[in-house]
């Protein structure tokens, strides 16, 4: 069974919106699914105690 999704709206940057936009594309994704994948990695990244700032 898919998780269940939650809209929510989101104000970014003019700049950061045009070039995440352009990486879904890249990516063959909607913009929705590739911040949620980002999110999903930041996520996942913390919850291991990593700080992914650091190499």
């Amino acid at each position: 069974m898919k998780p269940l999704k939650v809209k929510a709206s989101i104000t970014l940057d003019e700049d950061v919106y045009e070039k995440a936009k352009l990486l879904a594309e890249e990516d063959d994704r909607s913009l929705s699914s590739y911040i949620n994948l980002l999110l999903r990695d930041r996520i996942r990244a913390w919850e291991a105690g990593k700080n992914p700032k650091e190499p």
